[in-house]
């Protein structure tokens, strides 16, 4: 699938995030891949999940684009941080790879670029997860087939808030010619639409729909309030 052939197929579309932290009940395979065949009956667009096995489970199982990460670690770079981790990935079966693409040092020592490179050669595509407007233009600089906000308030010096970064999804539609995708504490449809109103190409959700763990905290806190 070319980047063109996938931006036509997620313009304006819901992808679903399914995943789950270190520790969490819901971090099995098989049960990662009910909330992926879950989310395509709901009538999601794509998946984005992590880590090779997850991947390449999601990917056997739903007829859909799979947006495929690793996480490794919890500090610094750790989503895709190395070649080998896009390698994969892309391996595992993924149409697009997920990838760090913030200013930090990667610790393998390469570039975004490179990873980009790589993963261009396997025959995927990338997706930038950034926190800034120049990282997003960077990224773009360096062949990102899209740029995503995942990572605004999640890296020191971006703003910290309780739902998405809607003003760095308009600044970086106005700013690049490659889809904007809006990620990152969307919670409700209404935010959802909200942000393609900002210029997203599309969304993606995932605490909000497919985090029973996080969801039901939130109402445990919520009834402790005085």
């Amino acid at each position: 699938m070319t980047a063109q052939d996938l931006a036509d197929t997620l313009k304006g579309r819901l992808i679903v995030s399914c995943q789950a932290p270190p520790g969490d009940p819901m971090r099995e395979t098989a049960t990662l891949v009910r909330l992926a065949l879950s989310a395509v009956a709901g009538g999601g667009s794509a998946i984005r999940a992590n880590e090779p096995e997850v991947v390449a489970a999601i990917t056997e199982a739903v007829d859909l684009p799979v947006i495929g990460l690793w996480k490794d670690g919890d500090t610094g770079v750790y989503i895709t941080p190395t070649v080998r981790h896009a390698l994969a990935i892309v391996e595992a079966g993924a149409a697009v790879v997920a990838a760090d693409a913030t200013d930090r040092p990667r610790p393998d020592g390469s570039t975004f670029a490179e990873l980009v490179t790589a993963v261009h050669a396997a025959g995927a595509l990338v997706m930038a997860d950034v926190s800034t407007l120049a990282e997003g233009v960077a990224a773009a600089a360096q062949g990102a087939d899209f740029v995503s906000t995942t990572l605004s308030g999640y890296v020191p010096g971006t703003p910290k808030q309780t739902g998405p970064d809607l003003d760095l999804v308009t600044s970086l539609s106005a700013a690049i010619s490659v889809p904007v995708v809006a990620e990152g504490r969307i919670n409700t449809p209404e935010e959802a639409a909200e942000a393609l109103a900002r210029g997203a190409h599309s969304v993606v959700v995932g605490t909000a729909i497919t985090a029973p763990t996080a969801l039901t905290s939130r109402f445990v806190a919520g009834l402790a309030r005085p």
